[in-house]
């Protein structure tokens, strides 16, 4: 199993590539996902840049598995010229196929899996074509992959949260449903982004696999939250933004240019924060400059959320999953008027100390601690509590110390930390001790082979005592 990191979209691409490689292996990342466009490696036809493919590279100690998405992005090669986003169908697949195969061959041998683009199906935002145009793409890939490293394997451009959360025969699922028809042959890995209530990951996955066909494995390409659509109480105030949202294409030097100019989309989100003292608390603390409390409680959700997330995901098979992300994409002040601020921005586990790596968030301790906890497991299983339908259960293998038991109790995302603990029990053999996803001792005994203790919405992972013959372990 591999816990893994997103680095972010676009490394490289609006400032210098910088280290984060030590920093990523630092919370236990044993899987580091990156983007590389077109453009960056590509920037007139036949000459190439290889920088930013080098450093990223240099990030690498080869422990790690290696997850490259490649973003078509051109402003010669493609339909629609743009560096950065949306990606769009190659005027030339044969001169796409020559980039891919380049690329592989320049990383020598040390990635693992190919991506080509990323949530295809969010079409004017990150893909500016049709479902036929993305397979033929997809081909090329495909193709010059099996050519520079025939041991690499190909990733489908990740189904996110705009199919997940669509009726079947929407424009979405249609997308994908198109893409595996007649492209089946050209991927490997079916990714999936897990996005929203986490305890809807079993419903994700097996709708993942649904789409992907019989025997497909499936990975998770992005996982995080807490994100504004997992809170119904804010779509009213959000209603304006998002019809400001700006969903055209988005090349760097567009964006440096809207960062100084009043933009519907800048001016529908200062209005927003005007009106931050009237909004729900679930919104507002999503926003840049929230109250201290409201920090500290967002973060106490993302941490369990990684926790519940990963487990969800690894009980239901899949084996490798990534974060999103490890951190912002340039040091300095983030935009808090892009709307993608209030959708993403505070979920990086770290952030910068003047252009270094230094700080880490709560959930970057989870995430450690998580990752420590699950070195070595071979298998996660989600128990059965009919006695107590609102818990929580897994059990992890390890067999070179011993089984990890993860228990918490399903609760309101926002609001369930406010109620009293309840208690709880599960079968135990032997000493026990525990931590919760904070990495806080918690108080558990063991009794009559029966495992006792306060479970609320925070998870607890407990292990065997390091003293087996005691009955009572923080």
């Amino acid at each position: 199993m591999r816990l893994g990191v997103v680095r972010g979209v676009s490394y490289g691409l609006f400032g210098p590539p910088t280290e984060f490689g030590p920093q990523a292996r630092a919370v236990g990342a044993g899987l580091v996902r990156a983007y590389v466009y077109w453009g960056q490696v590509e920037p007139r036809p036949g000459e190439y840049t290889w920088d930013t493919v080098d450093a990223l590279m240099r990030q690498l100690n080869g422990d790690e598995e290696v997850w490259i998405t490649v973003v078509s992005s051109s402003r010669w090669a493609t339909r629609t010229p743009t560096d950065f986003l949306p990606p769009s169908p190659a005027r030339d697949p044969a001169a796409y196929g020559e980039f891919i195969r380049r690329l592989v061959h320049r990383c020598g041998g040390r990635v693992r899996m190919w991506q080509c683009d990323n949530e295809p199906s969010n079409i004017g935002l990150t893909w500016a074509g049709t479902a036929a145009e993305y397979v033929t793409q997809l081909r090329a890939m495909h193709a010059a992959v099996r050519d520079a490293d025939p041991r690499a394997e190909v990733v489908l451009g990740g189904c996110g949260y705009d199919v997940l959360s669509s009726p079947p025969g929407s424009p979405q699922r249609q997308f994908f449903d198109e893409v595996c028809r007649t492209g089946r042959d050209a991927f490997d890995l079916f990714s999936v982004n897990l996005y929203g209530d986490p305890h809807r990951v079993p419903d994700d996955i097996a709708q993942a696999r649904a789409i992907a066909g019989e025997g497909t494995e499936i990975v998770a390409g992005e996982h995080g939250g807490p994100m504004l659509f997992e809170f119904p109480a804010v779509e009213a105030a959000l209603h304006q933004v998002m019809t400001a949202a700006t969903l055209d294409t988005q090349d760097t030097g567009e964006l440096r240019a809207r960062m100084a100019q009043e933009t519907p989309e800048r001016r529908a989100m200062r209005a927003l924060y005007a009106r931050m003292p009237e909004l729900p608390a679930e919104l507002r603390m999503l926003m840049a400059g929230c109250a201290p409390a409201l920090e500290a409680r967002r973060h106490r959700i993302a941490a369990r959320q990684l926790v519940m997330r990963t487990l969800l995901a690894l009980s239901c098979g899949v084996r490798r999953m990534a974060y999103w992300c490890l951190a912002p994409e340039v040091p300095g002040t983030p935009d808090h008027l892009q709307m993608m601020h209030l959708l993403t921005g505070k979920l990086a586990l770290l952030d910068y100390e003047g252009t270094t790596l230094a700080v880490r968030h709560p959930a970057a301790n989870t995430f450690a601690l998580l990752a420590a906890h699950l070195n070595g497991a071979t298998r996660v299983t989600r128990l059965d509590a009919p006695d107590q339908p609102e818990l929580y259960a897994f059990r992890i293998e390890r067999p070179a110390r011993g089984p990890l038991l993860v228990l918490w109790q399903r609760r309101d995302t926002f609001s369930g930390e406010d109620e009293p603990p309840a208690a709880a029990t599960w079968p135990w053999d032997g000493g026990a001790e525990a931590v919760d996803a904070f990495g806080d001792r918690h108080e558990v005994t063991v009794d009559g082979g029966r495992l006792r203790l306060a479970v609320d919405a925070t998870p607890v992972l407990i292990s065997e005592s390091r003293d087996a013959t005691s009955s009572a372990r923080t």
